[in-house]
């Protein structure tokens, strides 16, 4: 009696541990969505996309498409909060899409338009080769592979800025609040894939995690590096 009520003290922490790191994932993703809100401001003020590029929009709306689509009861069991994280991402890169729609030139729309219709194409092939040509644990493992490939490109990105911050030595366009919100969210979705034992969450995700922590080191570096030398000099006799 007692060894089974431990059991189920036990099982109901794990279960508390599990759904703490998805909920804390949730989060910091949120703060992901929301940090290109004062770039939209600016378009919608001015009216004009200028020199923005949707690219990574588009881009990260197949990406949080394909891993919605994992996390549905349809494709894997027990890790809803992955779809509900990526249904909310799907839905803020949708509005910043539209933005683009609004107020970029005809080229602009024109491109986006295509590229719009490209995603959901793709994203419309593939769960339509999942449902009809796999059952459901080879499914999870088509749909997994995917998400594993999309996520790990996703991440890879910022390796990008920080070839900038070093040739520039500067982090201007390294914000660390971003950096910061990146690797906690990263580290949150590490734990819970763990947690569940999802080779297809905990994988990508301490890669993101690794990144995250490079990403920082070499903010705190080069930011530190930018004061010493923009503090004034000694004065001396």
């Amino acid at each position: 009696m007692k060894s089974s009520t431990l059991q189920s003290n036990v099982l109901s922490f794990y279960d508390i541990c599990t759904f703490a790191a998805g909920i804390a994932g949730n989060l910091f993703a949120f703060v992901l969505f929301v940090s290109p809100i004062p770039t939209f401001r600016r378009i919608t003020r001015n009216r004009s996309t200028e020199q923005f590029s949707g690219l990574p929009y588009v881009y990260t709306l197949l990406n949080c498409l394909i891993c919605f689509w994992y996390g549905l009861p349809c494709v894997s069991y027990g890790v809803f909060l992955v779809a509900t994280v990526n249904s909310i991402g799907a839905i803020f890169q949708l509005l910043y899409i539209s933005l683009f729609l609004t107020f970029g030139d005809n080229a602009r729309r024109l491109k986006i338009c295509g590229l719009l219709i490209g995603v959901f194409a793709v994203f419309g092939l593939i769960v339509y080769v999942s449902l009809e040509m796999f059952d459901h644990q080879s499914r999870q493992t088509f749909i997994g592979y995917l998400s594993v490939a999309s996520l790990i490109s996703m991440f890879a990105s910022p390796l990008f800025i920080i070839n900038l911050v070093v040739r520039t030595k500067s982090v201007e366009f390294m914000p660390f609040h971003l950096s910061l919100a990146t690797f906690l969210m990263s580290i949150s979705f590490f734990a819970y894939g763990l947690l569940l034992n999802d080779f297809f969450i905990y994988i990508p995700n301490g890669i993101g995690s690794v990144l995250g922590v490079i990403q920082l080191l070499v903010y705190a570096y080069y930011n530190k590096r930018s004061r010493e030398e923009s503090s004034p000099p000694l004065l001396v006799s």
